[in-house]
């Protein structure tokens, strides 16, 4: 097993290679497809339908953007939690998704990347659904743990011979810290997903936000003490300003 580390447009790609076949642990934004695409192709000399599942850790616009379009080349599966309902659901979860595309081109051109197409459908049809200790299809070596708080449905992916496991966005780490994601829906299910990696003692923590890394204990205490105690919505910080505002006048 090989991990291939690419650049994305605002997150770190993990490829894992195997001889039976390709796995993402993410499905990227929408606009990452032709980098995958090229360093399958021109760097690995593999065929780009060698790539036989994505995941979805969550459905935020770098993490579910490219999922489907990955499907439609390729006719790799896309795994992602069990789940009934749609993440973005109603009127404000269309409000949301739009919210969520926006911050990531916002986020793209603060890294200077320019603006880029991250459009994408804000319902996930996948073809596998799996629930906490599932192990993923076709890569046994692989575990699904259920570890949400910055949205209902994060999952982590966990090498179990290796105890590496990859956290898509349950911490990001900035420059030289750790910082907390936003948004963060769940708080009391943040921390306790935090509690759960720490007590895990990963060899590595895959990160979306920050590469590969090792941490310690006191990283992760530092993450749980500073974990909001309320949620932090897009919705409550746009009130929150909002306040702000109207106060000075």
């Amino acid at each position: 097993m090989i991990i291939h580390q690419l650049k994305g447009y605002i997150q770190c790609i993990y490829l894992v290679e195997y001889p039976h076949g390709l796995m993402l642990l993410d499905g990227c934004c929408r606009s990452d497809v032709k980098v995958v695409k090229a360093f399958i192709e021109t760097v690995l000399k593999r065929p780009f339908n060698d790539l036989k599942a994505v995941l979805v850790t969550h459905m935020h616009p770098d993490h579910a953007g490219g999922a489907h379009l990955f499907r439609r080349l390729t006719g790799c599966q896309v795994v992602s939690a069990d789940k009934n309902n749609h993440w973005y659901r109603g009127f404000n979860g269309i409000l949301m998704h739009w919210i969520d595309v926006v911050l990531s081109i916002y986020v793209g051109r603060r890294l200077k990347k320019g603006t880029r197409n991250v459009l994408y459908s804000r319902k996930l049809k996948p073809d596998i659904k799996l629930k906490d200790g599932d192990d993923v299809p076709g890569f046994d070596e692989w575990q699904v743990l259920e570890t949400p708080g910055h949205t209902d449905r994060d999952l982590s992916i966990l090498h179990k011979d290796k105890n590496m496991v990859y956290v898509a966005d349950l911490i990001i780490k900035l420059r030289t810290k750790f910082i907390v994601p936003f948004p963060v829906f769940h708080p009391n299910k943040y921390r306790a997903s935090l509690q759960r990696i720490k007590q895990m003692k990963p060899e590595l923590v895959l990160l979306a936000h920050g590469g590969q890394i090792k941490m310690a204990h006191e990283d992760f205490d530092h993450m749980i003490a500073h974990a909001p105690k309320i949620p932090r919505t897009p919705l409550r910080a746009t009130i929150k300003k909002f306040k702000k505002i109207t106060q000075r006048h």
